[in-house]
């Protein structure tokens, strides 16, 4: 197996496990959520923190969820030619699609919103809500999120080329090498 195979197998892994810790957020965020709901209406107290560690949460849902969904192909596409297409078509479009659209945005999303978390660091940016929290925490997921999803897209890149020269058998929802 080559290197960048490997390579593509170790940022699967890592989108495997960052996809895990998305989804443990997401019963955290309905724990906060439902907390947050019998403070406020049982014991009739409130703090604005809570809602928005809920916000933040599910900031690292979405952007630490999404290189998982790109790699179990499960991403939103229009599928008015993809799904008529037959033999290695498919292939051929998903990396149209990965080399011109998905990795240039995806590159620069993260590089125009690196300089708001950094602002936001050395600012120590607080919420103007009561009780709001440190906002840099939350704008580290959009940098980290896009890198992934960028990795995640260079690895998707890389298992398709091998598909194609027969190094590497692919379906829809399960990859694995071939044996």
């Amino acid at each position: 197996m080559s290197g960048l195979l490997k390579l593509a197998l170790a940022v699967d892994w890592i989108s495997d496990r960052l996809g895990r810790l998305a989804s443990l957020a997401v019963l955290l965020t309905a724990l906060i959520s439902a907390g947050n709901a019998f403070i406020r209406y049982g014991l009739d107290i409130s703090s604005n923190g809570w809602l928005e560690i809920q916000w933040y949460l599910f900031a690292g849902i979405v952007m630490l969820g999404a290189p998982i969904v790109l790699k179990l192909n499960e991403h939103v596409r229009v599928d008015l030619i993809y799904g008529k297409l037959k033999g290695n078509g498919p292939v051929y479009v998903d990396l149209f699609g990965l080399i011109f659209f998905l990795l240039p945005v995806m590159s620069l999303m993260a590089y125009l919103s690196w300089p708001l978390l950094v602002r936001m660091y050395v600012t120590q940016e607080m919420s103007s809500n009561a009780g709001g929290l440190i906002r840099w925490p939350a704008m580290l997921m959009l940098p980290l999120g896009f890198g992934l999803i960028v990795l995640q897209g260079l690895s998707e890149i890389v298992k398709r080329v091998a598909y194609l020269q027969g190094k590497f058998q692919m379906d829809t929802h399960y990859e694995k090498p071939v044996q």
